[in-house]
Formats: C-alpha cells, structure tokens, sequence
C-alpha cells in the first residue's frame, strides 16, 4: 500500500455567527477553516493534506508531518517585525501568527519542505527577521474574480520556481501587503512586473514561496508547486 505523504494546513478560527448557514445557537462556538482548494490541489499531486487545528502545540503537530502548507489570510502583526500599523484593511490575528510562525521554526529544525502561499509567504519572511510592505494597493485584486491574471511574474535562473513555471507566468493577485526587506536564508526568485518580491527560497532549505494564489487557478489539480511540495515531502 501506497503511503501519502502528510501535508499539514494550518487554518483561521472565526466565530460561528460569522459563518453563513450555521444555526444561530451556535454563534458563540468558534470554527476552524481554510480555503478548500488547497486540500484539493495537494490531494490532485498525490498528498494527503491534514488539519492543523490552532490549539495544539505546532511541535508536536510538526512531529507527525511529511511537509507544511502555510496558505493565504489576514495581515501579520506588524511588531512581530518592528513596525507600527499602518492599515486596518485585514487586522491581525495575533494568536494565528504565534501558531504559524510555531510550526515554521519547527519545520526548519526538522528540515521539512514547506510552501507559504501569499500571507504564507509573509510569515516565512517575518520568521527569518524580514519586513513587510503594509499596503500595496495595486496588488489587492478584490474586486475581480479570484483567478483573473492580473499581471506577470518573472523567474530568476537557478531557482525552482524557474525549474516548474520556466521563464515567466502570469498570475492572480490577491494581497495587499508584500515582502520588503527580505529576511536571512532567503531569496528573491520571482518578481512583479513592478519590482515586489512575488517569490521566495530558502537558500538551503526544501522552502518556497510564492504571493500569488495558484490554489484558486483553474490549473490547481495541475500546478507543479503542488507538486513539488508532495514529491520533497515523499523524499523525506
């Protein structure tokens, strides 16, 4: 019997009152989720994505896993790296960013091949002392559909993200903050058209970033940073 590598997916909790459909005695209870779409690209690679719920211990949880997934949401509490707010567009999720940047340091210790995805990518960022851009408008394609491709990102030579997509890829755009300052074992390899860093390796670690969605693209079941993720977990 075949034996799936375990991808784990941290999510965000929200209140039930906050959740369409849910009966109103239950508004109080909280909900953990995240966007299907990345269970469903991991399972379409070959992985078996897992649950990460928040109120675990992110090492102990990082024991039991072939590989990480930290996937989009809410803006990172900016004195997490050294600054003050400067938008309210997406508050901070305090407790979020203490589990996810748990399960980070733990994957590095373990040397874990992880993917952050957008806020994913942000966290990794932060994690190795990075800083952030707070608002980049031109970026936070909202008002569209989420698979619109709203501009190119450029792959730097050498890097894995050039190994899957080649040269260049035209990508969503879901986020209003980006990667300023980059932090330490990191590096740019895919840029916007207008200079933001829209990916991120490890210089000798299994880790890639990207800032676009490629979970909510119609190529997901398809996409080889899915891929990638679950055959370096296999490897481990």
């Amino acid at each position: 019997m075949t034996v799936l590598p375990l991808i784990g997916i941290p999510g965000r909790v929200k209140a039930g009152s906050d959740v369409a459909g849910i009966p109103v005695n239950f508004g109080a209870a909280q909900v953990e989720m995240y966007m299907s779409a990345y269970a469903q690209a991991l399972i379409a690679a070959g992985g078996l994505p897992v649950h990460l719920p928040i109120d675990a211990d992110p090492l102990l949880l990082i024991e039991r896993l072939d590989g990480l997934l930290l996937p989009g949401g809410t803006d990172i509490e900016p004195s997490l790296y050294g600054a003050e707010t400067e938008t309210d567009v997406f508050p901070p999720e305090p407790e979020r960013d203490d589990f996810e940047l748990g399960l980070y340091k733990g994957a590095v210790d373990r040397r874990l091949p992880v993917l952050g995805v957008c806020r994913g990518q942000q966290i990794v960022n932060v994690a190795a002392g990075g800083t952030l851009h707070q608002d980049v408008p031109p970026h936070s394609g909202f008002d569209v559909a989420v698979d619109t491709e709203l501009h190119e990102v450029t792959f730097e030579p050498g890097s894995t993200l050039r190994d899957l997509y080649g040269p260049s890829l035209r990508v969503n755009s879901l986020h209003h903050q980006a990667v300023d300052a980059v932090g330490e074992g990191l590096r740019v390899t895919a840029w916007a058209d207008d200079g933001l860093a829209e990916g991120l390796e490890h210089t000798s670690l299994p880790i890639v970033c990207v800032q676009w969605h490629p979970e909510m693209m119609p190529t997901r079941h398809t996409d080889p940073i899915f891929s990638w993720l679950v055959a370096a977990a296999s490897d481990g």
